[in-house]
């Protein structure tokens, strides 16, 4: 393919391929010249073009394919463009000569259309150089039409289209000739031909004015004509060019010349001419007149659709400002027509005229126009209704019978009001929030209006308006509860009118079910209501036979949507459910079979509505209440249920006994049983199978229900894959609402009034049951499949035996019906078989079975023929016997060697593809190539498009089947998949669709394979991308969207070889494409290209739209060119309906802005922004106090400079960016992205949340900064928080508090101490005011709270008069608190107070826990965030002020808040109780939830009982539980039912001890509980809480003690904590465990402490020394795990220190983690982690008795020296320091215990003390692998040791020699710090007992003596060394105290002439070194310190040795003189000299 890269066909090449590697050649060869072309040397081009133009010629004349022949075309047309044109005229010449040919053979075909093609291009390129050939050309042209074959046809109407675009306004002296050729294709039996036709005269209407004005009735007519059987593309095409043609005539876009007799049209006109094609269809004047006078309807469903879908473009032609405009206009017209009596002639008529309406408002008013024109739209729509309802009660009032309304007036109004009123509901819906402004305006009276309607005479219309009250219960949530209580109120008053009754019921059904939508809910009550009406309903049913029915169908409606409620609701219920439906039915078979022999046709009509409305209610306890369902409840219905079961036996004699009159209930009573039995486990009414199967066989295969509902029946059983058999018709579309009625036979489409109990399910959009038959039809199939598994196997023979007899006895329609009946329910069968895993029994079932299949497999309904297959694929699977899918698949064989008639073909190839569906694939070669072959055959027999079509799509599934078993045949595969592509016609796009289909599954097959540059792998690619491209071209857009999707898959497998710039082009264009899998299909490409290259593809878009031809800028281009293909996305996302689609294009957005918005910042930002700025609603603020406030802020705040953030106030949103009218879910959607990119910044560069350091960052790149964009970013929170709209309300403040956790730190570099959000302060008190205002909704105060404490909490504000704003929001939150559950909120369920207490509650907490922590810490004067703030701010005092002011703003309600925070604990405690003790819950609830909400409240206590709790705790502590009579807290009632010790009526009784223990043991209880759970895997921030709770209980005395006095509890809570401490890897979390048990382990020594203490002074004891014996371990020393506090302590401990030190556990030290000790480090929190376990560790002993120490010494000792070992080889830590320093206090506490030296122990300790320093010891030898790399640790060591240690451990042998030995060698050691501390210590070791130091003076006096007296000839150097020199100095000093008082003269003997030998003379002491000098100073100091000391010894010393004394003197007198010196100041001249000296000698 390489060598087809080439200017000029490289023929060489060619000639050497075979004829079909020559077409694959040729059309790579054409697609490299299309490219190449536009970008080559014209003057190349030009020396190359005749040969060019003779090489394409020659493929003209050679019979090329389609795909080829417009490729060609396209390239001679460029040619001719980009190179000399001169020789154009010749090709057209030739070109019309190939068409004049009287060749009529089919080889010649090919190139007499690609002559055709070749014209229609080159005049689209070439325009009017072609001037001259025109009118010949079309002459011949429409001459050749006349004669032309369906290809040629097609061909012909596209090339004029293309001439008519190329010469514009040129071609008008051919345009009457072509329009009239053009009216006969558009009615050609061929559908390409209609859509070519379509197309031909759209491109006429732009030049051609007759069409829009004279003619314009006449090509109307002809569009209705074409309508006639059209499919779903000609109904796209033709009403695309009667909607422009009618926008035209209305407003031209270009002047029409005055003539006689033209005119402009009027909207009257133009809908008059849509009304006659609607309602008298395209008959003739005779067909129509005989049709009127036979009462028949002549117009087809299809020209309905058709025209439904031309008003629609036309409208959108027109565009939304116009719709703004003419809505009044137009709704009037529209009603008009659907009011026709023409339009309604029958049910199924009436039916799809309201949904041809409905559709054409809601594509209208719902795609077109903005929120304030809907608004407006809805007011109009309100009028509507409201003239249409007075019409008829003036006429239902009047007394004068000829007045009176008839039946007919009423029918009219009903279907106006039907589409009036689901439209208004679309239209709430859409508005959702923003609506509540329309529902307060008196003028509309909305409500009213809509309420009235419920007494209308048509039950469509009630149903209607109810559904539309649903509507606006959704929208705005608030309604659901006033207008349940309005309906209610009425049905009690009018429930004598039947009308009444009727309307008002379903209304309530209606609005219970819009619950479901509304996340808030309803008032408890409102349940109790509505029971309550129902039961009075039901019970008065037989007071008043005139409403009888009315009553009773009201009352089981009411029923059946109570349990839509839910468990919760319904359980309270059920006692008065059952009573209810027990008196629905007769209490045993007898009592019916009595009731069979009494009653009328009326009293049955009751019966069967009451019965049916019972079982219907029951089935909705089912799937909505499936908890409730015990034994004991199914016990007590199954018997109600086996005598509805018996009496549908009896139905068909009451229909013969009373008439057809009953039929509709019997049918709907038929319906009910089938849908509860299909919900309930068969096993529970397995005795009634026999009867319930006769019923079944009876609607399946009986006369009398023949509906054959098939598209409800056949889809939902057909695989997906299938369904593209069909066509479009049963694929997502967007005209699916009406486009399904074409399909629905003679049932058409659903409605609501075929069954009113589908009001309450849970769909958004209107339900659409099927009539009462058809719906039978299909329930009863679905219990087929339910009951089949469980009957027995001769049953089952039976069944499918009679049904197999039944289709072969019957004939016709009636035949092909039972048989869609029989193989849907065998299917369904074997569905259900497949999901339970069972089997289908013996050869006897399996046989009339398969027979069944086979049948339907050969069947002439396509659909069936689909569902056989999968049939066969799940009967396979069932079976899943090897050897009877391969008989199945030979069967298929043998069928299509002799078959030869398409159905059975195609039938049989879907079979060979759908057979190893669920069987793991295909596994045998062998089969896998008999597929193949056959199938290769079958797609190659071009005499039957539909058999290509099937075996093609058969196999694409083989190919997915096979997997890698099928690389054997990819090659022939690729090259037929390609040949058949090149040689479809266009016409045949379902085989183009199938091909396409193939072709991916192909690349799937490849897989990552494609990426590989083989040459075998190079071609298999180059055809995948040849074969692309030819479905690219295609004009079908499903065949493009399966190009789109083939490119996609190549793209992930191989993305360097895919072409972005010729592929992101095609995708935008499509972007608005009419066809919603194509759109579909590009968002899904485009969501894939954007992970990976976001930057090209939005390259690519930007450049496609700047090269695009004016005329074909649509407005999404033109977003494109102003903000990117990501602001094109948004535009799409506002527009489209579709959920999928939606999901991609928010997909794709935040694929691109995670890819982009780091890099493009501003632009991502300012799109975010033009969205949310972009709505047609100016908002206006919803607090009448904000634009004051404003006012008042920004002047308290000095921003009247900032012009930017006072306009913010008043967020009005001006249209200034290419965005407009857009919708609250986009905007919502706009501010979820900004705070995405928020978070995305987070983990970038740091300079984002930097000002200083992003503003350093600027001025030397040219980079951008999320924190330089912080104004627009509160700006948008500001607009959104403040908008209508909950929904974007609820985002807003979302992001408000991102925004504030984000930069509440970042400072403002301008005003240091101060940060930058402080600036903002008035705009976020003015978006979180009108959260609180009366009428929010407690969702937004509740997040409202959330933002007020992050705001308070952040030290964002440090002035309280500015604090105190946001804080009176809270404190206003806390006063509504206050009130108490016993004043319920009338609009939300109860649990929403439960949200909003609780987020004010949590708001509190969290701002007393920052106000406590941060006045403790600045009451630490150790604290380091003290320094830290003082540092940082200028004022500390301003700083502190502010910090204890917090507190004091939460102290005034402290008192409050401590009730309802313990309030709250409490009912977190008794929520969190498993199901075991629900007997104890409160019956009436707890203090701030009910006891019908209970599962509602948990969720809000479990988001908000950490802070409380901590809250509380601090609380506690801050009061050391001292109760303190703090007044009421202003509740309605007590706050719990023990009100925690704090009721009046309890204080009484319970002493203030046992309230504190009640406090106690609740925050203990929590805190254990929770951390005990499973479920607390990721909330991190609530363990803290917990643990910082406890921290603080334990900090206080009280509490403290009675943890200590409890070893129960400490050690529960110990194993709490060890367990958190094996799964939890957070540091903090382990850190704040350790500190956790201090405080335990603490607690424990102040008991056993006390509790000696208070021994010792009860015995008296004189004696001191002998401890009392308590503690742990008692007499005999054992500790008991999981009793023991001190085992719970050291297994802790342990844990910790094995994990961060591997090497002190003997089972780890030989593995590879335990030998790597060296590689092994801690960082600063493991290094703290060690450090507390160690200090645990070493205070177990002291709360042990003197037996418990001696167990414990060993572990604790082996722990504490296995530390100090890995430290002293050399360990890595981040904080060896803290480490080290934790290790030998720890070391010290352990030798300093008391237990150490209690009698009883002291033995053991010593032994065990010994043995210790022996290992200590061990450290030193220098023959272990691992040398000391600190000594100093192990000197210090050491010597705490000798001073912490009884003498009786040190003063052993060899002990104590070695102890001396270690300090020798120390002493000799060369590294002057070493000497240093070794100094120091032997200092500390002296000045010990004697005992111990005394052999330590004998031993080192003499070498310390020495060192000192050597220094004199080798004086200090460094400072280190002359360190260590005076600390031996010190040490000698220590010498000389520690010696006796008879030998101290002797020693100070010997140091002062050490001293004196320090000291240098005056000559050398200038030029001495530094530290020689720091020695003299220093020696003179200690000199003329001791020497007065000892100064009789001195005098004698100095008197001895002259020398001495001169040396000592001349050194003093030098000091003096130096000091002198020093204290006389300078002499300075009178002249003052400047401290800035200027710089004069500049050289």
């Amino acid at each position: 393919m390489e060598q087809a890269h080439s200017l000029l066909l490289n023929e060489d090449a060619c000639s050497r391929l075979g004829e079909h590697q020559r077409a694959e050649f040729v059309f790579e060869w054409l697609r490299f010249l299309k490219k190449l072309l536009p970008v080559a040397d014209r003057a190349d081009v030009k020396q190359n073009q005749k040969r060019l133009v003779e090489q394409l010629t020659t493929i003209l004349t050679g019979s090329p394919g389609p795909s080829t022949r417009w490729l060609l075309a396209h390239c001679l047309a460029l040619l001719y463009r980009v190179g000399d044109s001169f020789t154009s005229s010749l090709t057209v010449d030739r070109c019309n000569d190939i068409i004049r040919s009287k060749d009529d053979s089919p080889s010649f075909l090919p190139s007499r259309l690609a002559a055709v093609a070749c014209l229609g291009a080159m005049y689209e390129q070439l325009g009017r150089l072609l001037i001259s050939s025109f009118k010949e050309t079309v002459a011949n042209l429409l001459k050749a039409l006349k004669g032309a074959e369906s290809q040629g046809r097609y061909e012909i109407m596209l090339c004029i289209e293309k001439i008519l675009k190329g010469l514009g306004v040129s071609a008008v002296p051919c345009h009457r000739d072509i329009f009239k050729a053009t009216r006969t294709c558009l009615t050609d039996r061929s559908m390409a031909v209609r859509c070519a036709a379509a197309k031909c005269l759209l491109e006429l209407q732009r030049e051609a004015v007759f069409l829009w004005s004279t003619e314009l009735e006449n090509v109307a007519s002809l569009c209705y004509r074409a309508f006639e059987g059209s499919n779903y593309d000609v109904r796209i095409a033709v009403s695309r060019l009667l909607g422009t043609l009618l926008a035209s005539s209305l407003e031209p876009k270009q002047a029409i010349a005055p003539r006689p007799g033209s005119r402009r049209s009027c909207l009257e006109e133009v809908m008059e001419l849509v009304s006659s094609g609607f309602l008298r269809g395209c008959a003739g004047f005779l067909r129509a007149s005989g049709d009127l006078l036979k009462g028949t309807n002549s117009v087809s469903r299809d020209v309905r659709v058709g025209i439904t879908q031309a008003c629609v473009v036309f409208i959108s032609t027109l565009g939304g400002a116009w719709l703004e405009a003419h809505f009044p206009s137009l709704l009037s017209l529209l009603m008009d027509l659907v009011s026709h009596t023409r339009a309604t002639q029958n049910p199924v008529d009436a039916v799809c005229s309201r949904r041809c309406v409905s559709f054409i408002l809601r594509a209208s008013v719902g795609s077109l126009l903005g929120e304030k024109a809907q608004i407006a739209a809805a007011k109009e729509l309100c009028q509507a209704i409201s003239k249409q309802n007075r019409a008829v009660d003036i006429a239902l009032c009047e007394g004068n019978v000829e007045t009176r309304v008839s039946n007919t007036d009423v029918a009219a109004s009903q279907h106006v009001l039907v589409c009036a009123l689901l439209e208004l509901g679309s239209v709430l819906q859409d508005l959702g929030s923003s609506a509540a402004p329309l529902l307060h305006d008196a003028s509309t009276g909305m409500l009213d209006t809509v309420i009235s309607v419920l007494l209308h005479p048509s039950v469509s219309a009630r149903l209607a308006a109810a559904w539309c009250l649903r509507c606006v219960a959704i929208a705005i949530p608030a309604q659901v509860a006033v207008l349940l209580d309005r309906c209610s109120e009425r049905l009690n008053a009018l429930k004598s009118c039947p009308k009444a009754v009727a309307g008002y019921s379903a209304a309530i059904a209606a609005l219970l079910g819009a619950v479901q939508h509304c996340p808030l809910g309803i008032p408890h009550v409102k349940g109790k209501v509505v029971m309550g009406l129902a039961e009075d309903l039901l019970r008065s049913a037989a007071q008043n036979s005139r409403i009888s029915i009315q009553r009773t169908q009201g009352g089981w409606l009411l029923l059946s949507a109570l349990m839509t409620l839910g468990p919760t609701v319904v359980e309270h219920h059920l006692p008065r459910m059952l009573l209810l439906w027990k008196c629905a039915f007769p209490q045993s078979v007898k009592e019916l079979d009595s009731e069979l022999r009494r009653g009328d046709s009326f009293t049955w009509q009751v019966t069967l509505e009451g019965r049916s409305g019972a079982l219907c209610a029951m089935k909705n306890l089912v799937v909505h209440c499936k908890v409730l369902l015990s034994d004991d409840v199914i016990c007590r219905v199954l018997p109600l249920l086996s005598c509805a079961v018996a009496l549908l036996t009896q139905l068909s004699s009451l229909v013969k006994s009373y008439g057809n009159q009953l039929k509709n209930a019997v049918t709907v009573f038929r319906l009910r049983v089938y849908e509860i039995l299909a919900l309930l486990p068969p096993k529970t009414y397995e005795e009634c199978f026999d009867t319930v199967l006769k019923q079944l066989w009876h609607d399946l295969t009986g006369p009398e229900n023949m509906a054959c509902a098939e598209l409800s029946l056949l889809p939902t059983l057909c695989h997906n894959q299938d369904l593209a058999l069909l066509g479009p018709a049963l694929q997502d579309m967007d005209q699916q609402y009406i486009e399904e009625q074409l399909h629905g036979g003679s049932i058409g489409g659903g409605t609501l009034e075929y069954d009113p109990f589908t009001i309450f399910e849970k769909a958004q959009v209107v339900p659409a049951p099927l009539p009462p038959p058809a719906a039978l039809t299909v329930a009863a199939v679905q219990l087929f499949g339910v009951i089949f598994p469980h009957l027995t196997i001769q049953q089952r023979a039976q069944v499918l035996e009679q049904f197999c007899e039944c289709v072969r006895l019957l004939k016709g329609v009636r035949q092909q019906t039972v048989q869609v009946h029989a193989t849907t329910a065998f299917c369904c069968t074997l569905k259900c078989l497949a999901l339970d895993h069972e089997t289908l029994g013996p050869e006897e079932v399996q046989k009339p079975g398969l027979s069944l299949l086979l049948g339907a497999l050969e069947s002439s309904n396509p659909l069936l023929r689909c569902v056989a297959a999968e049939g066969l694929a799940r009967l396979a699977q069932v079976l899943n016997e090897p050897n009877f899918t391969v008989s199945l698949s030979l069967m298929s064989f043998d069928k299509l060697k002799i078959a030869r008639d398409a159905v059975t073909r195609t039938g049989h190839s879907l079979a060979l593809g759908c057979l190893y569906r669920y069987m793991g694939g295909i596994s045998s070669p062998q089969h896998l190539s008999a597929c193949v072959g056959v199938l290769f055959t079958l797609s190659q027999d071009n005499t039957s498009p539909e058999v290509q079509m099937w075996s093609l799509h058969s196999l694409s599934m083989v190919v997915d089947l096979a997997g890698p078993l099928y690389r054997s045949h990819i090659d022939a595969s690729l090259t037929l998949v390609l040949r058949l592509l090149l040689l479809t016609p266009h016409t045949h796009v379902e085989v183009q669709q199938s091909l396409g289909r193939c072709l991916n599954a192909l690349i799937t097959s490849l897989g990552p394979d494609l990426q590989g540059e083989g040459a075998g792998v190079c071609a298999v690619r180059t055809s995948c991308l040849v074969g692309c491209a030819v479905m690219q071209d295609s004009p079908d857009c499903l065949v493009q969207a399966q190009a789109i999707t083939c490119l996609q898959q190549l793209h992930m497998f191989s993305p360097r070889h895919v072409n972005l710039a010729s592929l992101v082009p095609s995708l935008c264009v499509n972007l608005c494409s009419l066809y919603l899998s194509l759109r579909r299909a590009v968002v899904a490409c485009l969501r894939q290209l954007a992970q990976r290259e976001t930057v090209e593809v939005s390259e690519h878009a930007v450049a496609l739209v700047k090269e695009l031809p004016r005329r074909d800028n649509t407005q999404l281009d033109v977003t494109i060119k102003e903000v990117g293909l990501e602001g094109a996305l948004f535009s799409l996302l506002d527009r489209e309906s579709d959920t999928r689609l939606r999901q991609d294009i928010k997909d794709t957005l935040v694929q691109m802005m995670s890819s982009a918005a780091e890099s493009e910042l501003a632009h991502w930002l300012k799109l975010c922004k033009d969205v949310l700025s972009a709505s047609s609603v100016v908002r206006t603020p919803v607090d009448p106090h904000r634009a004051d406030l404003a006012a008042t802020t920004l002047v308290e705040t000095n921003q009247e400079e900032d012009a930017d953030d006072s306009s913010a106030f008043h967020a009005k949103c001006e249209h200034s960016g290419p965005f407009n009218n857009l919708r609250w879910s986009t905007r919502v959607f706009a501010v979820e992205c900004v705070c995405r990119i928020i978070v995305q910044c987070e983990s970038g560069d740091p300079a984002h949340f930097d000002m200083v350091l992003a503003q350093e960052q600027r001025l030397h790149e040219s980079t951008d900064f999320l924190v330089l964009h912080l104004a627009d970013l509160v700006r948008m929170a500001f607009m959104a928080a403040t908008d209508h709209s909950e929904q974007l309300r609820l985002a807003g403040l979302q992001m408000l508090l991102v925004i504030i956790h984000k930069f509440a730190s970042v400072t403002e570099p301008e005003f240091p101490g101060h940060v930058i959000l402080e600036q903002y302060q008035a705009i976020v008190g003015a978006a979180l005011r009108p959260a609180f205002s009366a009428d929010a909704p407690p969702d937004v105060t509740a997040k409202a709270c959330q933002v007020c404490s992050a705001w308070i909490t952040s030290g964002v504000v440090g002035d309280l008069r500015d604090l105190r704003r946001v804080h009176q929001l809270l404190a206003s939150s806390l006063v509504k608190v206050q009130g108490g559950k016993d004043v319920p909120n009338p609009f939300y369920n109860e649990s929403t107070f439960t949200m909003e207490t609780l987020a004010v509650l949590k708001a509190w907490a969290e701002v007393y826990i920052v106000a406590v922590q941060s006045t403790r810490q600045k009451e630490s004067p150790a604290g380091w965030h003290q320094e830290q703030q003082q540092e940082q701010c200028e004022d500390p005092g301003t700083a502190e002020t502010a910090g204890s002011g917090l507190l004091k703003l939460v102290q005034g309600d402290l008192a409050t808040l401590s009730r309802l925070w313990l309030a709250a604990l409490q009912d977190h405690a008794l929520l969190t109780l498993p199901p075991t003790y629900a007997s104890q819950l409160p019956t009436t609830g707890g203090s701030f939830y009910t006891a019908e909400t209970m599962e509602q409240a948990r969720q809000h206590y479990c988001f908000a009982w950490a802070p409380i709790l901590h809250a509380t705790a601090l609380w506690l502590n801050s009061t050391e539980f001292i109760m303190v009579d703090e007044g009421p807290a202003n509740l309605s009632r007590p706050v719990t039912p023990t009100s925690m010790g704090q009721s009046t009526t309890l204080a009484s009784i319970k002493s203030p001890e046992d309230v504190n223990t009640e406090r106690l043991h609740l925050i203990l209880g929590i805190s254990v509980e929770f951390l005990c759970s499973p479920h607390s895997q990721n909330q991190m921030e609530n363990i803290t809480s917990c643990l910082r709770a406890l921290q603080a209980l334990l900090d206080a005395p009280w509490p403290r003690s009675k943890v200590g006095n409890d070893q129960a509890l400490t050690v529960e809570l110990l194993g709490v904590l060890h367990r958190l401490i094996v799964t939890r890897e957070y540091p903090g979390v382990q850190l704040a465990v350790l500190e956790l048990v201090q405080q335990v382990v603490c607690a424990a020594q102040e008991h056993v402490r006390e509790k000696r203490h208070s021994a010792e002074v009860d015995d008296g004891a004189a004696e001191k020394e002998t401890v009392p014996e308590f503690g742990e371990g008692r007499d005999t020393g054992g500790l008991v795990p999981g009793k023991s506090l001190v085992f719970g302590a050291m297994e802790l401990c342990l844990c910790i220190l094995v994990r961060k030190l591997p090497q002190l556990s003997p089972r780890l030290a030989g593995s590879p983690t335990g030998q790597g000790a060296l590689a092994w480090s801690l960082n600063d929190s493991d290094c703290r982690l060690v450090t507390s376990a160690l200090w645990i560790l070493s205070e177990l002993p002291s709360i042990c008795s003197p037996e418990g120490s001696v167990s414990v010494l060993p572990t604790v000792l082996y722990l504490l020296l296995g530390v100090l070992k890995e430290l002293v080889r050399g360990f890595v830590a981040a904080n060896r320091g803290i480490l080290v320093s934790g290790a030998l206090q720890a070391l010290r506490n352990v030798l300093s215990s008391p237990m150490s030296r209690a009698e009883k122990s002291r033995a053991a300790w010593v032994e065990f003390l010994r043995s210790a320093l022996s290992t200590l010891l061990e450290c030193w030898d220098t023959d272990k692998v691992e040398p000391v790399v600190d000594e100093e640790t192990l000197l210090t060591a050491l010597t705490i040791f000798l001073l912490s240690a009884s003498a009786e451990v040190i003063t052993v042998e060899p002990l104590q020699s070695l102890c001396v030995s270690k300090f020798q060698a120390s002493l000799e050691s060369k590294d002057p710090m070493l000497l240093s501390r070794s100094y120091q210590l032997l200092a500390s070791v002296f000045q010990g007992p004697t005992a111990v130091a005394g052999p330590f003076i004998q031993a080192l006096g003499g070498q310390l003596v020495g060192y000192l007296q050597q220094v004199e000839k080798s004086r200090p150097q460094t400072a280190a060394e002359l360190q260590a020199v005076q600390d031996g100095v010190r040490a000698m000093e220590a010498l000389v105290l520690a010696a006796e008082e008879t030998h101290r003269p002797q020693l100070v003997t010997v140091l002062l002439p050490i001293l004196v030998s320090f000291l240098l003379d005056e000559n050398t002491l200038a030029s001495a070194p530094a530290a020689s000098r720091s020695l003299h100073e220093s020696a003179l100091r200690d000199l003329m310190r001791i020497g007065p000391q000892h100064s009789a010894v001195f005098k004698t010393l100095m008197a001895s040795a002259p020398h001495m004394k001169a040396r000592l003197e001349a050194a003093i007198k030098g000091n003096q003189e130096s000091v002198s010196a020093k204290a006389t100041p300078p002499q300075v001249s009178g002249k003052h000299i400047p401290s800035i000296q200027l710089k004069t000698n500049f050289l």
